[in-house]
């Protein structure tokens, strides 16, 4: 049973706000996703109340009406209330007893021991963890050597059925990393030919997870390319390509965010909800920071994407405020940043429908001034900000300027990938 995160009751409340939902609303809302009888409405509404005073003595819910609560708020159970917690994503020194420069000593020769092998796994993993706040042109530097080292290593080295397949997967994930900051960087083409190559690693050694976030890569340059119906298409092979793994639960939302720019509300519904509940009946990560792994939080930022393109203002801007809590430790410290960015955008959009141009460039601006961008993503999102801007503020100076701002980041920030 998941415990009371200390931030539980204030985000209940916040959730249950945003959806326009009154204390009663929402207890009416729970009994839609059980076919169980719950208790009568006054009781029900006593025992909600509750919920959004948890440490104050306050009882806590079963795991039972854990999932009801996440079920009626649109979220992932884990995000309220914490599960067991995980031991910290492997240390290289610690798994291995070698550096970084004694494995790369050990590449070298012709036989590899699995103490090297999990090594590189570790390396891997470190790698796949820093795309979320390492510079794109710094990260792919580093992928990118490591990637020859790999290939290299396993043309020359001499490695048993077993070891060769967990070679090929690391390759594999490399492969994919390195596709994912040659798009954000503003190569498209590149992107794509290093996006197939991953899907042939893939189908070679019969890797879903390999597999589906290739094809969510494809989902994704159609997504910010415009291309709606090519998502769907994409997302679609993904999910059959994926099985089980996670990646299925960012393949229903790329879906959700094509389907909300096509205007298909329900559909956008049903692919958040879809999304929702594979991630919710799936183990919590023991890395949430690794870019291919779908962790919880995560769910939060893909709602809040398609609430801000449909004009839900008020749900948007709650998700908004959630997503950039959730990518902030206690000191401070962002660790996603771009997920950040897109919560500044949506901020800002909302600001500008309320008729408050200065909070919407102030946010919009904050957007657009981190060091870690993913250009076609960036481009994507701001334009809903740059709308808003043009709809209401067409003759604004700030609008113009901030639209200038903007053009400029957009055009300067494609460095040689």
């Amino acid at each position: 049973m998941g415990k009371a995160n200390p931030d539980t009751a204030r985000r209940i409340r916040a959730l249950r706000e945003g959806k326009g939902l009154t204390v009663r609303q929402a207890c009416e809302e729970m009994r839609r996703h059980t076919d169980r009888v719950l208790p009568e409405p006054e009781h029900l509404e006593r025992r909600w109340k509750s919920w959004e005073s948890l440490g104050s003595g306050a009882s806590h819910p079963g795991e039972e009406y854990q999932k009801l609560i996440a079920a009626t708020l649109g979220v992932v159970t884990s995000t309220l209330f914490l599960p067991e917690q995980k031991s910290a994503p492997a240390d290289l020194l610690a798994v291995t007893g070698m550096d970084t420069l004694e494995i790369l000593g050990r590449l070298q020769v012709t036989d590899v021991s699995n103490a090297t092998l999990d090594g590189l796994r570790v390396t891997v993993e470190r790698l796949c963890s820093s795309y979320a706040s390492q510079p794109a042109a710094t990260l792919i530097v580093e992928g990118r050597q490591w990637l020859a080292r790999l290939v290299e290593m396993q043309e020359t080295t001499k490695l048993t059925l077993a070891q060769r397949r967990d070679l090929a997967e690391q390759i594999g994930w490399l492969v994919l990393l390195v596709g994912c900051l040659e798009y954000d960087l503003g190569a498209p083409s590149r992107a794509e030919g290093t996006r197939r190559f991953a899907l042939s690693l893939g189908k070679e050694i019969e890797h879903p997870g390999i597999l589906g976030w290739a094809h969510e890569m494809k989902a994704w340059f159609a997504l910010t390319g415009g291309e709606y119906r090519a998502v769907i298409a994409a997302s679609e092979a993904g999910e059959t390509a994926a099985r089980d793994h996670s990646v299925a639960v960012q393949l229903a939302a790329q879906q959700a965010k094509a389907y909300a720019r096509m205007g298909q509300l329900p559909e956008m519904h049903s692919a958040l909800e879809r999304g929702r509940v594979l991630l919710d009946n799936m183990p919590y990560p023991e890395n949430t920071r690794n870019h291919f792994v779908v962790d919880p939080l995560k769910y939060d930022f893909y709602a809040m994407d398609c609430y801000r393109h449909v004009g839900d203002d008020r749900l948007a801007r709650t998700l908004a405020d959630e997503v950039i809590r959730g990518s902030t430790d206690f000191n401070g410290n962002v660790h996603s940043p771009m997920r950040v960015t897109e919560a500044q955008v949506t901020l800002g959009v909302a600001a500008a429908h309320e008729g408050e141009l200065d909070e919407a460039v102030e946010h919009g601006q904050r957007a657009i001034s981190g060091e870690r961008k993913s250009l076609p993503s960036l481009a994507m999102v701001t334009q809903d900000l740059v709308t808003a801007l043009r709809n209401d503020y067409a003759d604004a100076p700030a609008a113009k300027e901030y639209v200038q701002q903007l053009r400029t980041v957009l055009s300067e920030g494609r460095p040689d990938a």
